[in-house]
This record gives C-alpha cells, sequence and structure tokens, in this order.
C-alpha cells in the first residue's frame, strides 16, 4: 500500500466529503506524516503492518517530547480518523488506534474581553479611510455574530439581507445557519459597502464581502492580522487571537441571560456541551462579583 497515495485519498475526502477547511486538513496532514516518520523509525514498512502496541509506543513518544495534553489527543485523533478511512475504503482490516486511550483534556477556561476592552479596540479602528472604514464593519459583524474566521473570509454580498438584519453563514462540514446582527454592525457594513468596498474593489464582478487593499478578498490570516494590529494600537495588554471574539460573543450573551440552546444554534455547535463551558465563565464572573461586593462574601 502507497503511503503517499493514501495520505491523498484521506485529504480529498476530508476535503469534498467532509467539507473541512484547507486549515483544518493541513493539520491532519501533519500529524499523520508525523507518524510516517515514526513508521521509518521504528522500521515498519506498511500502514497494514502497525499493531496496537506500535500505537502505545507512538502515544509514548507524544508524551515524552512534552507536547500538551490537547496536542496529543489532536494527533491521535487525526490518525484514528485516518485509519477509519482506510478501513472503509478495505485497505486494512484492523484500526490499531482503536484502542488507545485519549488523554483527557485540560479543562481551560476560554478568554473574552470585557465590554471596555471591546469599546478600545472599536475606538482603535478608526472611520476615515477606506481600510478603517473595513475594519470597523469587520470587527462589529465578528462580534455581533460569533462567527469563526473562516466563516467569515468566505462571506458573500449575497449573503446580507439588511432589510432582516440577518446573515447567512456556511460552517464546518458545509453546514448553514442564519445568525441575526444588530444595529451597530448594520450601521457599520452599510457604510462599508456604500462608501469603502466600492474603492477597494477592482472587479465588479467579485462577490466576497470583504476585500484586502488589492481589491481581492480578505483571507483568514488577513483578519487575523487586522485583529493583532488593533490590539496593538488599543494599547491592550493581552494577546488577541479570532477566536477570543467568538468566546466574548458567547459569553457576553449568557452574561446578559440570554438562553444556552439559543447561544448553540448561533455559535453553530452541533453538540450543546460545546457551548456550556461558557456557562462556566458565567458562573466564575458572578462569583467574583458576589466575593467582591458582598459584605460578608
Amino acid at each position: 500500500m502507497n503511503e503517499e497515495h493514501s495520505l491523498q485519498s484521506f485529504i480529498d475526502y476530508l476535503k469534498i466529503e467532509k467539507h473541512y477547511s484547507s486549515y483544518t486538513f493541513e493539520h491532519y496532514r501533519h500529524d499523520i506524516e508525523e507518524f510516517y516518520v515514526f513508521m521509518k523509525e521504528q522500521g515498519i514498512g506498511s500502514l497494514k503492518d502497525v499493531e496496537y502496541s506500535d500505537a502505545r509506543l507512538f502515544l509514548t513518544k507524544l508524551h515524552d517530547q512534552g507536547l500538551k495534553r490537547a496536542s496529543v489527543a489532536r494527533k491521535v485523533s487525526s490518525i484514528r480518523s485516518f485509519y477509519r478511512f482506510l478501513n472503509r475504503e478495505a485497505r486494512i482490516l484492523e484500526n490499531p488506534f482503536s484502542y488507545v486511550n485519549l488523554p483527557k483534556r485540560e479543562q481551560r477556561l476560554p478568554k473574552f474581553f470585557y465590554e471596555e476592552e471591546i469599546q478600545a479596540l472599536l475606538d482603535a479602528c478608526g472611520d476615515s479611510t477606506p481600510l478603517e472604514i473595513r475594519n470597523r464593519a469587520l470587527f462589529e459583524l465578528l462580534y455581533a455574530t460569533g462567527m469563526r474566521v473562516s466563516e467569515c473570509s468566505g462571506l458573500t454580498l449575497d449573503d446580507l439581507d439588511f432589510s432582516l438584519s440577518i446573515l447567512l453563514v456556511r460552517g464546518k462540514g458545509g453546514k448553514e445557519r442564519y445568525v441575526p446582527f444588530g444595529s451597530f454592525a448594520h450601521d457599520a457594513l452599510e457604510e462599508y459597502i456604500n462608501r469603502s468596498r466600492t474603492t477597494l474593489t477592482k472587479h465588479a464582478s467579485e462577490k466576497h464581502l470583504f476585500l484586502n487593499h488589492r481589491g481581492g478578498p480578505l483571507t483568514q490570516r488577513g483578519i487575523r492580522l487586522i485583529l493583532t494590529k488593533l490590539i496593538d494600537k488599543a494599547s491592550l495588554t493581552r494577546k488577541i487571537h479570532p477566536h477570543m471574539l467568538r468566546h466574548t460573543f458567547a459569553t457576553h450573551l449568557l452574561n446578559n441571560g440570554a438562553d444556552l440552546r439559543a447561544v448553540q444554534d448561533l455559535l453553530g455547535h452541533a453538540s450543546l456541551s460545546s457551548t456550556q463551558v461558557y456557562t462556566h465563565v458565567s458562573k466564575d464572573q458572578l462569583r467574583k462579583s458576589y466575593l467582591a461586593h458582598h459584605p460578608r462574601a
């Protein structure tokens, strides 16, 4: 069995059937190629020759590298999925990773911005140049909808409905959901489309909502760079990653009394357990507020 051909078949499956983003399937590719290096080191000639003891040894090697439990779990999960695909395609008979226990992940509360920090970031956007107007609309929309950066970069003009202030979002696995956005995002988007986007666009046929300075679609990397620059400009001491706006969206909704299942639908979570982590954040903030203000706390 040709290992390189098997890997490419798996990547094609993730692209075509699972509709995974390039960011996701490149993680799979990297993890599996790392396992190929391990196989070579152990003198294992083929994927079908890997046994349960080899899988356990690979897990031990990952732990010896000092990797975090989440990283180890992801790598093992990638290879397990790969073997599951090979088994489905009748290229192997058994999955040696079926019985490998994944290490439990550390339960870390998601980081989020306080409302004062959100305002500082909005102030840092500016509103005079076409790029500043775009950045403000981008930030307002990410905070207003809690969408992923990958979802935001794929938005088109046709996905917006200004009459209802609602947005069609294409999420993981090609799943679609409608997400409303508020008046601040509505106004920022209208100003961007009417004043800024017309200046940035080079081709009338370009349908992507957010454009870069060359008139092409704004990529995920471009969005991350914009957010990093906003943090520097706002002089905030913490680092930003795009998912923090998603965390902030969910946390602020729950802190202000939103229903958990409604937040699940807005985020596009398949499982309620993925959304419940934000209730821990809300409870933690509630406890801190209690301890800070109750006279007999």
